[in-house]
């Protein structure tokens, strides 16, 4: 009777269980061998089948799959043994891709939802300069070098401007445009330099002025139009703002999440380093 109630506990129950768990393992599961078996799993062939196929625009043959197992193995037991010799240390590219893999870790684990209007407007109304248009300017221009009796020639010119000439019987000849409309201002900088750009800017509207300096010599100019430069809308730059909110938004996570790693640190810096310097 004894024997018959010792085989009615739940505790003998759930320790044979555990033995014929152990015991079934045991005969399933490979011995661990210290990192010298290699297992290819179906997940891992069906993902270099898709690698294959992205880079490819077609599905492996068997035998270049078989390469492809193959050329897997070989990465991987030379990965392993680089390890056990050491060889994964003090690399610099090892570590920037382990950093890299970190990061990437650390933003998906961080990942918010999208940005609302009030957040994009905040950012836009904190970044203004980061999202303004530049001022768009249309402009008549007459070259005249950077050589000779240039300050005469100017002289001359612009008082026959302010006469009714036509600017187009004087100055020398150029592949420069002697009319722009509707430029933005940068674009001006680009073309013209930035020393044209910053005097057109200064200009009254509909004057010939006096002699401006560019990067290929002297010029006579008549702004005849100028648009202000102005922060748009947040609708005309939503796309660009909710992108420059997600990548402040990211270094600010990464920042955030590096400080909270740095204090299980302890770290010292056993160097001299020059002062940091002030903005």
């Amino acid at each position: 009777m004894g024997f018959r109630r010792v085989l009615r506990e739940p505790l003998l129950h759930f320790l044979l269980l555990g033995l014929a768990l152990f015991l079934y393992y045991g005969r399933v599961a490979p011995d661990d061998d210290g990192g010298k078996r290699i297992v290819v799993s179906q997940a891992q062939v069906d993902l270099l089948s898709t690698q294959f196929q992205a880079t490819w625009s077609r599905p492996p043959t068997p035998d270049e799959l078989n390469g492809l197992v193959e050329s897997y193995i070989r990465d991987e037991i030379l990965y392993r043994e680089g390890r056990s010799l050491g060889l994964d240390q003090d690399d610099a590219v090892i570590k920037r891709r382990v950093r890299q893999k970190l990061d990437v870790m650390i933003e998906e684990s961080i990942a918010q939802n999208s940005p609302t209007d009030a957040d994009l407007q905040a950012y836009l109304d904190a970044n203004p300069e980061t999202f303004r248009k530049p001022s768009v300017v249309s402009f008549e221009q007459v070259y005249f070098g950077a050589e000779g009796d240039v300050d005469a020639k100017l002289a001359r010119a612009r008082t026959l401007l302010q006469q009714g000439a036509d600017p187009a019987t004087l100055g020398q000849p150029t592949l420069l445009p002697a009319r722009q409309d509707h430029v933005p201002l940068d674009l001006v900088a680009r073309d013209f330099g930035k020393e044209f750009a910053d005097a057109l800017a200064g200009l009254t509207v509909g004057e010939w002025s006096q002699p401006v300096s560019s990067g290929f010599g002297m010029h006579l100019v008549r702004l005849n139009a100028v648009e202000p430069s102005q922060v748009p809308a947040l609708d005309a730059v939503r796309d660009v703002v909710a992108r420059e909110w997600e990548n402040a938004r990211r270094k600010r996570a990464q920042a955030a999440a590096l400080a909270e790693l740095r204090k299980q640190y302890e770290v010292k810096i056993q160097a001299s380093l020059p002062p940091v310097s002030t903005p």
